[in-house]
């Protein structure tokens, strides 16, 4: 029960609290209960559709992607997130007792913990090796060719990996459907090619069939 004047925190729909649980690359995790207001529903499903649109949370294999599309995806997400906490404000970074989190909270670990390492350290690294890239060398080739490949790969990885666990408890408190494991429908398969007969089984030209001549003998003249 809320006293006189206190808005409730638990708003009409969705789960009223949820175990929440942020993966911290290379250190550990964060954890704890969220009892999550109306605004943090709302800027839950802001940021959980943010994560299940961009390259950030798909798996980059070795021969797959670019690193500096993945990069540039992490650096907008950055600002995207900082825009959603400067949009509700307050409501969605509310008191709570130790152990407890918030929209807020999570919000700003991921910016702090997840995101600013590997794009303080790797954003620099890379952009100095692009910029020796000799005239008429095609930009893929030469990324993948970096000698810093492998390791950048890795890291965004278990960046990858922090954000889907954050994603995940996005979408527990939007109460929303899985947008980024989605099942991929596989195209129709072509109609199989319709191969020629052997030339055994053909019948030698010059034979007749039950259906009139074969090939290029014209049939006998008329002796009348």
């Amino acid at each position: 029960m809320t006293q006189s004047g206190e808005a409730p925190r638990r708003g009409r729909k969705g789960p009223s609290q949820v175990t929440a649980k942020l993966t911290i690359p290379f250190v550990g995790e964060v954890a704890g209960l969220w009892e999550p207001a109306d605004a943090e529903r709302t800027a839950a499903w802001e940021l959980y559709f943010q994560l299940a649109s961009r390259v950030a949370v798909v798996p980059l294999e070795r021969d797959e992607g670019v690193l500096r599309e993945a990069l540039t995806s992490l650096y907008s997400l950055y600002d995207v997130t900082r825009g959603i906490l400067h949009k509700h404000g307050p409501a969605v970074a509310p008191p709570v007792p130790q152990g407890r989190l918030t929209f807020g909270v999570l919000a700003m670990v991921t910016l702090n913990r997840v995101l600013r390492p590997v794009l303080t350290v790797w954003h620099p690294r890379l952009a100095a090796y692009e910029a020796l890239r000799p005239d008429g060398t095609d930009p893929v080739s030469y990324e993948r060719a970096w000698s810093e490949a492998d390791e950048l790969r890795r890291q965004l990885d278990v960046t990858r990996q922090a954000l889907h666990s954050l994603a995940r408890t996005l979408q527990q408190v939007a109460e929303v459907g899985d947008l980024i494991d989605l099942p991929v429908p596989r195209p129709p398969l072509p109609p199989p090619a319709r191969t020629p007969p052997p030339p055994s089984a053909r019948p030698p030209l010059g034979r007749r069939s039950d259906d009139g001549p074969i090939g290029d003998t014209p049939p006998p003249a008329d002796q009348g």
